[in-house]
């Protein structure tokens, strides 16, 4: 049958009525055809695996060399706590370690500062000083696990003290494996924890950059968040648009630092949302490898092949899962952790069913661990290249995806760059109607959501729910003013004056915070010492 004949035949069929469309708005034809990729050419747009432009993946044999890092993100309470269920979490098969901080860790406040009342433990690990840290990682060798760490504004804080563990196991900063997210640009757009505002953040920010590139080399000093961007509200092309600007933004203010870009760039990385928007998803990935690669080379004149090189780390979307019907959120997880798969990811978390309602119970998150096992050995997806390369649809999705992403960076270049977008409140004003339009189409039953909107129950859940108790707080304070006690106070107050003169002179703050962390100076000591210098970030309101 010619096309031209099945195409009558179909205008007689009778549709679904339903908008065939991605979440970011790219209209799906009822059929896919070499028509749809006229100007493809398979050496300049597709290549192979571990070759420019890297459409395929980042590595030549790809899952048949090696699978992806299994990383369960996971933290909360003690650093005893923590500490157990990491060991919990290797033992059943985890491959990496991700640690989940508490949100006054995150705001760079110490346990027993009255801001931090209540949420101490809550929604990850309390960290206030190198002793917890130390508790975190004991008998687990920094020497053979690599440890991602969700931290922003105090991340040079949380590095060095990672520093200083390996230092007290014997295992010096060059050998040292892992990811601190140091991604604040994100954190104005999306996220919104912050401290600083955003120049003294890009300063920090570049100086990690300069610090480890000498000292040390296997680490990975941003990841390039588009996770949080897409949790706010985003679509899959605004994740894609909004975090690939925020990536180039630090290359150039690393060469404005003076570092040679193949110098630092190879140790960027990023980290992105896996949604349900299955094919969109996929295509994402691949889109986002392409135009990294060209851009490196092209504008910005890498020359080592790494620089090129789009490695990242994958998430299940949070912003999916439901309290009603939980068991749902299973099935959910694992459709978006096999499109995170099939999009070549380097890393991967799956969420588990209950983070609705709390931190994960152990039951839940060995089901989330389970769940990529059940990916990598039994489901074959592993077993050959990007299966999906040469798709007629996933090639066009992912032109489509290409293609709005540079009209996004060409908006963003006339409204004077990335940070200059977010004192406009671009970003914001794009998220928030994303997130608008994407609940309205809920609402009017335009796209569904099994359990929300469609085959709702009455029933309430039965789940087990992890709860952390009130002595988890008072236990956290108890053990900060015995450090307090114990450490040489002199030498602390010394050190936090050292770093002051250092963030007020302009020399690199990594060297200072390590001398601060390795007398047990506290997150919070540190924190407000900078901002003493820097000041304090206050969101403009943005309508």
């Amino acid at each position: 049958m010619s096309r031209e004949n099945w195409e009558k035949k179909l205008k007689n069929c009778k549709e679904r009525d339903f908008k065939f469309k991605t979440i970011s708005g790219i209209p799906v034809k009822p059929l896919y055809t070499p028509d749809d990729c006229e100007f493809f050419d398979y050496e300049r747009d597709l290549g192979y695996p571990g070759e420019f432009p890297f459409t395929r993946g980042v590595y030549t044999n790809m899952y048949r060399g090696r699978l992806w890092t299994m990383r369960q993100f996971s933290g909360f309470g003690t650093p005893k706590d923590t500490n157990r269920r990491y060991k919990y979490l290797l033992k059943h098969g985890q491959t990496g370690l991700s640690v989940a901080f508490d949100f006054p860790t995150l705001y760079g406040r110490d346990s027993d500062d009255p801001f931090s009342r209540g949420e101490v433990g809550k929604c990850g690990v309390a960290v206030d000083t190198l002793r917890d840290m130390e508790i975190i990682f004991d008998g687990i060798p920094l020497d053979r696990i690599s440890t991602s760490m969700t931290i922003n504004p105090p991340a040079a804080i949380l590095l060095a003290m990672y520093i200083a563990v390996g230092e007290k196991q014997g295992v010096p900063a060059h050998i040292l494996t892992g990811t601190i997210q140091n991604d604040m640009l994100k954190e104005y757009q999306a996220q919104k924890t912050w401290i600083y505002p955003p120049e003294p953040s890009m300063r920090i920010i570049t100086d990690i950059l300069e610090y480890c590139s000498e000292n040390v080399p296997k680490w990975n000093t941003i990841s390039i968040s588009g996770y949080h961007i897409r949790e706010a509200g985003s679509t899959a092309l605004q994740e894609l648009a909004f975090t690939l600007a925020n990536g180039f933004t630090y290359v150039e203010y690393g060469i404005k630092r003076g570092l040679a870009v193949d110098k630092f760039a190879p140790r960027l990385s990023f980290f992105f949302n896996s949604h349900l928007d299955f094919f969109e998803e996929i295509a994402k990935y691949r889109a986002a490898r392409r135009i990294w690669s060209r851009v490196m080379r092209d504008k910005y004149n890498a020359q080592n092949p790494r620089s090129f090189l789009m490695r990242f780390h994958t998430q299940t979307a949070g912003c999916t899962l439901t309290a009603q019907q939980p068991e749902n959120n299973i099935i959910r997880t694992a459709f978006q952790a096999l499109a995170a798969v099939l999009g070549g990811t380097q890393s991967l978390h799956t969420n588990s069913m209950d983070e609705t309602y709390a931190l994960p119970t152990e039951k839940a998150v060995k089901i989330a661990l389970r769940t990529q096992q059940l990916i990598a050995y039994e489901t074959g997806v592993a077993s050959t290249i990007d299966p999906l390369g040469g798709s007629y649809y996933i090639e066009s999705l992912t032109n489509e995806l290409e293609k709005g992403a540079y009209e996004y960076f060409n908006k963003i270049e006339k409204l004077g760059g990335v940070l200059r977008a977010i004192e406009k409140g671009f970003f914001q004003r794009e998220i928030s109607r994303s997130a608008y339009e994407y609940q309205r189409s809920l609402e009017k039953k335009e796209r569904f959501h099994v359990g929300i909107n469609i085959f709702q129950e009455d029933k309430p859940a039965d789940i087990e729910i992890l709860k952390i108790p009130p002595e988890v707080e008072r236990n956290q304070k108890k053990a900060l003013k015995k450090v307090k006690q114990e450490r040489n106070n002199r030498k602390v107050k010394e050190s936090l004056r050292l770093l002051r003169k250092a963030a007020r002179d302009g020399e690199n703050l990594m060297p200072r915070i390590l001398d601060c962390v390795r007398v047990y100076a506290t997150i919070g000591e540190i924190c407000n010492t900078m901002k003493e210098e820097f000041g304090e970030y206050h969101e403009p309101i943005i309508f």
